[in-house]
Formats: structure tokens, C-alpha cells, sequence
């Protein structure tokens, strides 16, 4: 019986690392390009960002040569802000952004950066292990048009229910 509740811990959490079959993470990534702080523009929901507006995310070096993740948003009906602490360290090559994050002790999730502005690192899709996690970041509050589009484009011939995206209000 303990070996079957540990395989089904391992595979359930194994799960949490992988991601959607359609995506591959961009490569030549540059970290120190990527850290600093980003606005979230579009996500799908789910309970731990429900509800927020004006959510941002900064990510700054750890000493352990991982990443720093301060996740932050205002939740209007408690009139508060909400923030969430977290550690992030790549899963294989530093050059992928292919990321594990966790803000929960031991357990992670795959943080995967399948589009990303290589030339100024000014946008960013993001997804999580599958299809239910996605968004996009962008290094201002706003973003042009056509970027909004590509991203929508690009996730929705990915798998994703880009009929079900929040715009995150950042004003």
C-alpha cells in the first residue's frame, strides 16, 4: 500500500513538471534579461490569482542561483493587496525557458516561456504544466495590438481556451 500512495504522490507531482504537448520553451534565453518586473496582461483563471487586478511579478536572483518570484495583485472586494513569494530554477538547460516554480515548500510547477520578445524582452507567453495556465506578461501595463493578437493566435492553435482569457485591468 505505501509503495502505491508513493507512486501515485511521484506521478501526481511529476505531473506538475510537465507541459502542454503543443509547446516547446524558447531557447537562447537570457535570465538576466528576463528578470525585473512584469505586468499581466491576459491569464486564465484559477483560484490563486481569482479575483485580483493590477497583478505584477518581479523576479530578481537568489543567492542559490535560482530566481526570486514576488507575485503581487489587489483583490478590490477586500480592498487589499495580495502577494505570493516564490523560488524558481530551471529545469534543464539556462539557455530554455523551460522553469520549475514553487510557492508551496517542495512542490513546483512548470513555469514554460513559449513566446517571447528576443530582441528586448518587452512581452512574454507563459504557460504552466497544461492548458488551464496561461498568460501574458509584458514589461508595461499595456501592449500593442498586434502583440495581443499574436499571442491569442498563438495560443489558441496551441490548445488554449483564449475564449475564457482575463484582461487584467492595470490601470
Amino acid at each position: 500500500m505505501k509503495k502505491l500512495l508513493l507512486l501515485i504522490a511521484v506521478l501526481t507531482l511529476g505531473g506538475c513538471m510537465g507541459m502542454p504537448q503543443s509547446l516547446r520553451p524558447v531557447t537562447d534565453f537570457e535570465l538576466n534579461r528576463y528578470l525585473g518586473k512584469w505586468y499581466e496582461i491576459a491569464r486564465l483563471d484559477h483560484s490563486f490569482e481569482r479575483g485580483l487586478s493590477h497583478v505584477s511579478a518581479e523576479y530578481t536572483l537568489r543567492k542559490d542561483g535560482g530566481v526570486r518570484v514576488l507575485n503581487r495583485g489587489f483583490l478590490a472586494s477586500e480592498n487589499r493587496w495580495k502577494e505570493a513569494e516564490g523560488k524558481a530554477y530551471f529545469v534543464g538547460k539556462s539557455s530554455e525557458g523551460y522553469l520549475k516554480v514553487s510557492f508551496f515548500g517542495p512542490f513546483y510547477g512548470a513555469y514554460v516561456i513559449f513566446g517571447l520578445d528576443t530582441e528586448n524582452y518587452q512581452y512574454a507567453f507563459v504557460s504552466g504544466p497544461d492548458t488551464k495556465y496561461l498568460w501574458l506578461l509584458s514589461r508595461t501595463p499595456a501592449v500593442e495590438p498586434q502583440i495581443l493578437e499574436k499571442f491569442i493566435e498563438t495560443s489558441k492553435a496551441a490548445g488554449f481556451d483564449t475564449d475564457a482569457l482575463i484582461f487584467v485591468e492595470q490601470n
